[in-house]
């Protein structure tokens, strides 16, 4: 099996090379550019593609690589709003995820987030290299007996429940399926209304679509506490970005932590350090003291990249073997 790998970048080239060392029936050829209709011709010869979060697997471009004589869609993510999945089935390819990466990876990172909006690690960091050893202006809070909300308690959110439980925080939860494990250890289970209202830290681990798309805008704002810090490490789209900077001005947002942002796909894993970046609402959100935005790093651990390449590289296997598989999408 020929497969074209997208968005591939040096680290992934590095874990799926020696992943595929072991797997000689399957043959990856590398692409640092993304799938998109403006390259979608790099994918004729091939019998699959892999692709990542900021690919743009649309209705047309499915059409063309089923015409094409593509057969699967391997992601390498959990996530996969990017893909029209109806279009993939209606073209008879099967559409392959990576449901459980490592989700301690972005848990820990959400966390990391909290710990640095509060305790101002980052900025303390560049004045004691400036010999500023100063403490004004780094007042933080103790996060024990703190309530922490988590929207979405998959294998993500339930990770970081677990972790906020252990600081000594009461956590509330809202997912559609609640999780006995969970409740076991504490966790409470609520309506949106509740954890809105009650919640001193908003973590969001839910899924995009069409329900959670801005689910973070002025109406679900306004029923929060003034000073609120909300923390998104799960897809940039969840997050109306205009009407967080409006509540960032007016202190409804005390602190704001964003691994993911809804017009990523334009500078997210690129060098943009010499460029101009076009983007208004990005460039004004950086310039706010209490907000701190890293690149959709969330995952980015040894461990979670090892498993990334390895399942997919399962999927594409099963794919080939027409084996049954339970990280398919659409069957």
């Amino acid at each position: 099996m020929k497969v074209a790998v997208f968005s591939c970048k040096p680290y992934d080239q590095r874990t799926l090379s020696k992943a595929v060392a072991e797997t000689p029936s399957i043959e990856l050829s590398y692409f640092e550019s993304r799938l998109s209709s403006e390259t979608m011709t790099l994918t004729n010869g091939f019998d699959a593609v892999s692709c990542f979060v900021n690919d743009n697997i649309d209705r047309h471009v499915i059409q063309y690589l089923a015409d094409h004589g593509i057969t699967a869609i391997a992601l390498r993510c959990a996530g996969f709003n990017n893909v029209d999945l109806s279009a993939a089935k209606a073209a008879n390819i099967k559409v392959y995820h990576v449901p459980d990466y490592s989700p301690t990876s972005v848990a820990e990172h959400a966390v990391a987030l909290i710990m640095t909006l509060n305790r101002k690690t980052h900025r303390a960091y560049h004045r004691v290299k400036e010999g500023n050893f100063a403490l004004e202006g780094l007042l933080g809070f103790n996060v024990q007996s703190r309530t922490v909300g988590c929207i979405g308690t998959g294998r993500i959110g339930q990770a970081f429940c677990r972790i906020m439980r252990g600081f000594g925080c009461r956590v509330l939860c809202y997912d559609i399926s609640p999780n006995n494990d969970l409740v076991d250890i504490g966790c409470e289970y609520t309506d949106l209304e509740t954890l809105y209202s009650d919640s001193d830290i908003l973590s969001l681990h839910c899924p995009l679509n069409a329900s959670t798309h801005h689910l973070i805008n002025k109406n679900s704002l306004s029923k929060m506490k003034d000073g609120v810090m909300i923390i998104n490490t799960s897809r940039g789209a969840l997050v109306n970005a205009q009407e967080a900077i409006d509540a960032l001005y007016t202190g409804k947002i005390g602190y704001l932590g964003l691994d993911v942002y809804e017009q990523e796909n334009s500078i997210f894993f690129e060098d943009m350090s010499s460029h101009i970046i076009q983007d208004s609402v990005f460039q004004l959100m950086l310039t706010f003291p209490n907000v701190v935005v890293t690149g959709h790093q969330g995952y980015f651990t040894q461990e979670a990249l090892d498993h990334i390449a390895t399942t997919t590289l399962d999927n594409l296997i099963a794919h080939a073997e027409e084996k049954p598989c339970l990280r398919l999408l659409n069957p």
